[in-house]
């Protein structure tokens, strides 16, 4: 065999373990993606469902085991009658209603839980075993790190409705919402950038920036979005797409200063959220548009007018839900399309950048 041979053999070991790894790599980031999917979903319920508050104390290990006896969902129970909600609110709950809305705050903070041993342990083992690329090894533990804050920020946002108010403050709701979808972002665009891609040139210019504004604009959109639901916003004004028998209601800027309407007053948080959600639309199609013109027949094409297609059936679903007044099934529903749309559009911008090239070029000379 000569030097050659044996270089070219070389390389060929070297690719198929690459791809053997990333391909592993790949499973891992889709089940963490998938868990934090279910997650902001449960967290979701948790909110419309005014279960948030049901669980009084931040008991990071313990609190993996819920009551178990009678006593111990009478103690519980006693925790939650000290809180505004339980007093304003909920006051001659019994304890069986009490455990309805229990189990959903349980469920969220197990499956929180969870996440960091979905994420934790695989990323050591891939570390461990030389399966996860260098250059991808610091921004994976940063990725861990900001899950570990998120927890942080989760108390923070319980405690907020702890003494004076009976729900958890809308500012800290959405801040928590934020984190994660940054979170499940940054893990959609590691595993896109570790899948192949087509081998079909990227446009640049506006088509490429275009890309990144739908992506941006849809974690902005989802951010308006928790300020409606701090607000239950959403339950009020269910008509479109006049609002409060106008296309610009009135008593937007009833508040002073003027700007804390944009976080306070729900009508005004609507309103944005809706003028937010047709921005995105219409950013979307001009992407779309600015794509077919640039790369018509491309993978980059087709995926421009399938994010469309998800924002308009976002859309769609956003206007139900405001319609019937906030269905448990169609907010959940609404919340998913979010993040299938995020999701998508941050895998979209990942199509115009390409994929990981591999961290070592052997050069054959003959």
């Amino acid at each position: 065999m000569s030097a050659t041979d044996a270089v070219i053999i070389d390389v060929i070991n070297r690719t198929k373990r690459r791809e053997r790894d990333r391909k592993a790599v790949r499973i891992w980031l889709g089940v963490v993606i998938f868990t934090l999917f279910c997650l902001v979903l449960v967290g979701g319920a948790t909110r419309l469902t005014d279960s948030g508050l049901s669980i009084t104390e931040w008991k990071p290990i313990h609190g993996v085991i819920p009551p178990l006896s009678a006593e111990e969902w009478d103690e519980e129970f006693r925790l939650y009658q000290r809180i505004p909600q339980y007093q304003q609110v909920n006051k001659g709950m019994t304890v069986d209603e009490f455990k309805s809305i229990f189990w959903w705050e349980w469920a969220h903070r197990f499956l929180a839980r969870s996440i960091g041993v979905v994420f934790a342990l695989p990323l050591i083992f891939f570390w461990v075993t030389g399966r996860i690329e260098k250059r991808l090894r610091w921004p994976l533990v940063g990725v861990l790190a900001l899950g570990g804050f998120q927890g942080f920020i989760g108390w923070w946002m319980v405690s907020s409705g702890l003494t004076k108010l009976v729900s958890v403050s809308q500012y800290r709701l959405a801040t928590h919402l934020v984190i994660a979808c940054l979170i499940f972002a940054a893990c959609v665009w590691i595993m896109r950038g570790l899948s192949p891609h087509s081998d079909d040139a990227a446009p640049e210019g506006r088509a490429k920036a275009g890309a990144v504004l739908v992506a941006a604009m849809s974690l902005f959109q989802i951010y308006l979005g928790a300020l409606v639901a701090g607000l239950d916003a959403g339950f009020s004004y269910n008509t479109w797409p006049l609002m409060d028998g106008a296309v610009i209601p009135g008593d937007l800027f009833i508040q002073q200063p003027w700007w804390i309407n944009l976080f306070e007053n729900p009508k005004t948080v609507q309103f944005v959220h809706r003028i937010g959600a047709y921005a995105l639309l219409a950013v979307a199609l001009w992407h779309m548009v600015a794509v077919l013109r640039a790369a018509p027949g491309t993978t980059h094409a087709r995926r421009s007018v399938l994010l469309f297609g998800l924002i308009c059936l976002q859309a769609v679903i956003g206007i139900a839900t405001l319609l019937m007044q906030v269905p448990l099934d169609l907010a959940l529903a609404h919340q998913a399309g979010a993040l299938i749309v995020l999701g998508f559009a941050v895998a979209h911008w990942r199509g115009f950048v390409g994929e990981y090239a591999p961290e070592t070029v052997v050069e054959i000379r003959s």
